[in-house]
């Protein structure tokens, strides 16, 4: 890069911000922050998978390194190697996951929660990731936006998809560092302030995108694995009215249940996540959808590309 890139803070930057910044963009690039390794595979893996296939570059944050997470695959769940190994199998999981997409992922070093249960709930682990305090936290993500310079970054809604402790912990410093990865007078030992353009949150099961779905398999006469979730959906928050942007990317959806099968310890490749045949999947709903949550460009929703308003002044420099 030719300049260093400065924002006047986490307020809305000026024109000429925005158009430096894009005049130094050799390349788009996209970051993608998620909790634990496997979840890039589950949210927005085939949008990830698209942008690569057109040239933009995607890295991808992992907060931690899954240590506390269940085995959720009944193959594996017994097995002594899987139980005594997990840090370093998930980790392999997670390389191969990487390679199945085609992005770049980075580590931020946090130790994983595990997920709470109980009636009271247990407290949190001693120095896991849901107990940092989200501006100290913030820095190596910061860090790293400083070094890889994206235009867009993803991540978790306040509620953090759904209320995980590090996925709370997730959005929390997602929107810090997003908003003070630009600032010049915070931290200057992190490298040249990089201000990203769009903040987006990735949108999980809407009761609308579950119910086509549904009722696309009863249509065809094959029996719905969501018939319960729609039973008690009463229950269940539903976002589906903050989307934004919804991305076609059908035909990667074989590569998002690809990367997601490599975190062999986390899903049953003959489990409910591949219980709906890709082409009714192609046909229902062929989109990844999200939620714009901070935009410093030119944007008007609703939107099919999470670059809108950056890919036009990138194709005209």
């Amino acid at each position: 890069m030719a300049e260093s890139i400065f924002a006047a803070g986490p307020g809305p930057p000026t024109a000429g911000l925005v158009e430096r910044v894009i005049n130094v963009a050799e390349q788009l690039r996209l970051m993608t922050v998620h909790a634990h390794p496997d979840d890039e595979s589950s949210k927005g893996a085939a949008t990830m998978a698209k942008y690569v296939a057109e040239g933009v570059q995607v890295l991808v944050a992992t907060c931690t390194g899954g240590e506390r997470g269940s085995v959720l695959n009944p193959k594996l769940k017994d097995d002594p190697e899987v139980l005594e190994n997990i840090t370093e199998i998930r980790r392999k999981e997670m390389d191969r996951a990487r390679e199945i997409l085609g992005v770049d992922q980075a580590w931020l070093g946090f130790v994983d929660s595990g997920l709470p249960e109980g009636d009271p709930l247990p407290p949190l682990p001693e120095g896991c990731f849901g107990l940092q305090d989200p501006q100290e936290a913030a820095k190596p993500l910061i860090k790293l936006i400083r070094e890889f310079r994206p235009h867009v970054m993803t991540t978790y809604d306040e509620n953090g998809g759904y209320p995980h402790p590090d996925h709370i912990m997730c959005h929390k410093v997602s929107v810090v560092a997003f908003e003070q990865a630009g600032d010049p007078e915070l931290y200057p030992e992190l490298g040249e302030p990089w201000q990203p353009l769009k903040l987006y949150y990735n949108s999980g099961w809407t009761r609308a995108r579950m119910l086509a779905l549904h009722e696309g398999m009863l249509a065809a006469g094959l029996e719905s694995p969501y018939a319960e979730w729609l039973e008690k959906w009463s229950d269940r928050s539903d976002r589906g009215d903050k989307i934004t942007t919804r991305v076609e990317c059908g035909e990667y959806f074989s590569v998002r249940d690809d990367a997601l099968r490599a975190h062999a310890t986390q899903v049953d490749p003959d489990g409910f996540w591949f219980h709906i045949p890709l082409e009714m999947q192609q046909k229902v709903w062929p989109t990844e959808d999200f939620e714009l949550a901070r935009s410093l460009v030119d944007s008007p929703v609703p939107e099919s590309d999470l670059f809108a308003g950056i890919r036009e002044k990138v194709d005209a420099v």
